[in-house]
């Protein structure tokens, strides 16, 4: 599973970089999440600059998709052949998005009416957009999910490792990176929040 980190200019840190050390958890089967950028070198919103390890281009190849969230978002929501290189097909890729990377699914037209999670601050801009958000850490509908908090981009990572590998997975990769004496906590809220949109599990 080769999987884009999707990150801009004025991104949060903790999206990116959460769920792209969760899913790296998965090397070892193959798995590889990449930060990747429309240029060379991003800087966040807290001044940290990384340079990218793919182009944006890889997110049309990818088998699955992160959008995170950050400071310049309705900038990139505005810039139709930015959104225009994305090409992201639910149908093939799991995409998911987290609190202001929500505005950039339902301009790419991936949320629609369907209920969506974001950020707070975020929250105005989106149902304007036309989204209808909840008040929930996480939903997903089919190939698509959405979070809304930044430490919810564990949610998101363990929800793409249950539907790309196991649920066994994402407890495990979870496992490793929770806090000691609260590790099967963290895993009960993650598979509660998560398991009802894994398909082999809804009904079981």
């Amino acid at each position: 599973m080769q999987i884009a980190v999707l990150t801009f200019d004025g991104y949060n840190e903790l999206d990116s970089f959460i769920a792209a050390g969760i899913l790296n958890r998965m090397r070892a089967k193959g798995w590889a999440a990449h930060i990747t950028a429309p240029t060379e070198e991003v800087t966040s919103m807290n001044g940290v600059t990384v340079r990218r390890q793919r182009p944006l281009e890889f997110a049309r190849e990818a088998d699955a998709v992160l959008i995170g969230s950050g400071i310049k978002t309705r900038e990139i929501a505005a810039d139709t052949d930015l959104l225009a290189q994305l090409q992201l097909d639910p149908t093939r890729q799991l995409i998911g998005a987290q609190c202001s990377g929500t505005l950039l699914l339902a301009r790419l037209g991936l949320v629609g009416s369907l209920p969506a999670c974001t950020d707070l601050t975020t929250k105005p801009w989106v149902i304007e957009a036309g989204v209808n958000v909840i008040d929930a850490p996480f939903v997903a509908h089919g190939n698509v999910a959405t979070a809304g908090g930044c430490l919810a981009s564990a949610y998101l990572a363990f929800w793409m490792i249950a539907n790309g590998g196991s649920m066994q997975d994402a407890v495990d990769a979870l496992h490793y990176v929770a806090p000691v004496g609260e590790k099967e906590r963290y895993i009960d809220l993650a598979r509660a929040a998560v398991s009802p949109f894994v398909p082999d599990l809804v009904g079981n």
